[in-house]
Order: structure tokens, then C-alpha cells, then sequence
């Protein structure tokens, strides 16, 4: 039994509806209903529609209002990576649950392409910190950062993390400040040998800014595999001090590296224990319990129907730093179901979610769903499947 709950600030007037439905109807449903199954709540609150056919990569903070903002990659011009887009918000003020129907303007299309793959960071100085790339070719992606002091009302100038002139991938929600201070951006550089073909094999290594973002340099390390293709890294904190890289590969798993100096040498890129399809992982931390918690596509033991596609979707946690993973639970499922580009935030006692969620026979990049559920459901133990 799936239970709807309607928030529609246009009439005021909640109201409750006990329906059953096929979860396949989903994508029908107006954006401001929010699905509740077992106690994991959904929302999707951003599907493509005529002049906007795609929505994607986005990014949370917590304003000192304790509103949440959402800033999202909003296409225009067609629903692939280069089609034309920018950047675009929504607002919560009830912890990620329902959310503004109607976009705020963050920063127009800077891009000749677009601009895409937001992260949004609170900085130890307290202002915010909005990253995101500008693509101008297949040869020209580079990731800018943004200021602001008045809780995203305004952004400063925009600052060039890497000079250089490259094709240069930043996933949404992938840049860190260290306990440190030091701010780390995880990048892989794609080298195409012309305008018109796009090289899938990244050189993975970090920029990284001691002077919150003013100057940036490039880690001494950096890596493409002897025959081997590693693409959009992340990297997370580890309780003493290491880094931990997590990188995506077709090679059946998620590829680790570590890092003793904050980010400048790292070690070589090797297969985990994270077994996945060609689809990246995101990893964070939760601050109430210090564990890791880690949403994935988990492809082990999967049945032909998922195999080598971006589902089912999945979460679990590390109270080992990334040794090894329990609570494994399945958000989502559907063999047609594409679930990927993960943002992760922690509001209160919920986990909140932003992905793509869209259907692959149509375009499984073109939906962005909000996922949220509590820390209690986390932790409980999995319900036996009947």
C-alpha cells in the first residue's frame, strides 16, 4: 500500500489519500506529492517537461534560516551533457520534505555548452562555497567556485580552479574541506584525441586551495590506468586524518586510493569490495553517529535484469572507515530504473537524497528525485522479504 500525502501551496489545504498504485506510475505524479514507502519518502520533484528536458546534478545546503537550498543543473537546448542549461534553486523549509515549485535564478548559462555538477560546501568561515562546471567544448570543462556571505542571495566572481584548459569532470556534490581547512576537489581529465570524440578514460587526480579557495594547485598524483578506465572520483575523510579516493570503473567495482598527505600523493587505484556497474558511488559521513554511509548501484549477487545497468539503488553503512559495509538496504529497484548522481545531506535526524531517477528506455538522466528517510530506518535491520 503506497500512502500519498499532498502539499500544494497553491490551494493550502493539505489533504491524505490512501491509494494503491504501481509504483511505475510514479513519474506521472505532479511534483509536489510525496510518495511514502516503508517508511523511505519520495518526491519527484523535478521531471522534464516541454522547453526543459532535463534536470540533474544538484547539491544541498542548510541555510542559517534553516531553510534547505537545492541548487540543480536546469537544461534547456536538448537532454544530453552538452546541451544547453544552467543553474537553477528550490527551496525547502520543512527539512527536504516538499519543496518550492517554481525555480530561483542562481547564475545564467555561462557556459557555450552549459553549466553543470553542482556542489555546494558551508566553509569554516561560515559562507558558502558553490562549485560547478563550465563547459564550453569537449576540450574546455573546468570547475568555477562561487562565494557567498548573504546565504546564496548573491555569488561572487567566479574563481578558476584549474587553469588549464581541459576537459576537466567535477561530479555533483564532490567537493571537501578537510579538518584541516585545505578545500579538495576530486577530478578526472578527459583527453580526447579530437573536437568531435570524447575520450572515456580519465587522469585522475585532486586540486586542492589553503587559502579557501583563492589558489588552487594540482595533487603530484595523478593516474590512468595501464588499460584501464577510471572516471568521476570522489574522495572522503577518514577518522585519522587519510583520504580515501573512490573512483568509477567498468571493471566490476568501485577503484580505491589513499591519501597521507591531504590529498597531494596518493596511492595506486585498486579494485574494492564495493562491486558496481559503470556508475559512480557517493560516501559521506554521518554526523550524529561518525559512521560512513555510502549510496550506491550494488551489483552483487544481481539477477540478469539489473546487470551492468544503474539499478537497483542502494545504501548501507561503515562503522570501520570503509573496511567493510552492513544495513544494506534497496531504495530503489526497477530493472528500467536508472539511479545515479547522487547529492547526500544530513537534515536533523533525516538523510536526504537527490538523483537521477528516470527510466532508461527514455532517458534516465532526465528526472531528479528527492529521497529522504531517518536515521532510525537506516539502522534497523533490513525486513525480511516475503
Amino acid at each position: 500500500m503506497y500512502v500519498w500525502k499532498f502539499s500544494c501551496r497553491k490551494f493550502m489545504q493539505p489533504a491524505v489519500l490512501v491509494v494503491i498504485f504501481a509504483s511505475t506510475l510514479l513519474a506521472q505524479q505532479p511534483p509536489y506529492r510525496v510518495l511514502e514507502v516503508a517508511g523511505v519518502e519520495k518526491n519527484r520533484l523535478l521531471p522534464p517537461k516541454p522547453g526543459n528536458p532535463r534536470n540533474s546534478e544538484g547539491d544541498f545546503i542548510q541555510l542559517k534560516d534553516g531553510r534547505v537550498m537545492f541548487i540543480y543543473s536546469h537544461f534547456t537546448g536538448g537532454g544530453n551533457d552538452h546541451s544547453e542549461g544552467h543553474l537553477a534553486a528550490r527551496f525547502s523549509d520543512d527539512g527536504g520534505k516538499t519543496w518550492t515549485q517554481e525555480d530561483d535564478a542562481v547564475i545564467e548559462r555561462e557556459g557555450k555548452y552549459n553549466d553543470m555538477s553542482v556542489s555546494l560546501l558551508r566553509l569554516q568561515s561560515g559562507e558558502i562555497a558553490l562549485f560547478y562546471c563550465r563547459k564550453n567544448s569537449i576540450a574546455d570543462c573546468r570547475p568555477l567556485m562561487r562565494i557567498s556571505n548573504d546565504e546564496g542571495k548573491s555569488w561572487s566572481v567566479p574563481t578558476v580552479c584549474i587553469e588549464k584548459v581541459g576537459y576537466n569532470v567535477l561530479n555533483n556534490d564532490r567537493a571537501v574541506q578537510l579538518k584541516s581547512g585545505r578545500l579538495i576537489l576530486p577530478v578526472a581529465l578527459h583527453n580526447s584525441p579530437s573536437v568531435n570524440k570524447f575520450n572515456g578514460r580519465g587522469i585522475i587526480s585532486c586540486h586542492f586551495s589553503d587559502d579557501n579557495g583563492k589558489t588552487w594547485q594540482q595533487s603530484k598524483t595523478s593516474q590512468q590506468g595501464d588499460g584501464l578506465t577510471f572516471q568521476e572520483p570522489g574522495v572522503i575523510e577518514l577518522k585519522d586524518g587519510q583520504l580515501m579516493m573512490f573512483c568509477r570503473t567498468p571493471h566490476g567495482s568501485q577503484y580505491l586510493s589513499y591519501s597521507d598527505d591531504q590529498g597531494d600523493t596518493w596511492s595506486q587505484l585498486k579494485p574494492s569490495n564495493i562491486i558496481s556497474p559503470v556508475s559512480p558511488a557517493t560516501i559521506e559521513r554521518i554526523p550524529k553517529t561518525g559512521d560512513l554511509i555510502m549510496v550506491w548501484n550494488n551489483h552483487e549477487n544481481v539477477d540478469a535484469a539489473h546487470k551492468g545497468k544503474r539499478t537497483p539503488y542502494n545504501v548501507a553503512v561503515s562503522r570501520d572507515d570503509g573496511k567493510s559495509w552492513e544495513h544494506t538496504k534497496t531504495l530503489e529497484d526497477d530493472p528500467n530504473g536508472w539511479y545515479c548522481y547522487t547529492a547526500l545531506s544530513f537534515v536533523g535526524d533525516h538523510v536526504l537524497l537527490s538523483h537521477c531517477a528516470g527510466d532508461r528506455r527514455t532517458g534516465g538522466l532526465k528526472l531528479t528525485q528527492m529521497t529522504r528517510f531517518s536515521l532510525n530506518w537506516l539502522y534497523d535491520k533490513e525486513p525480511a522479504k516475503k
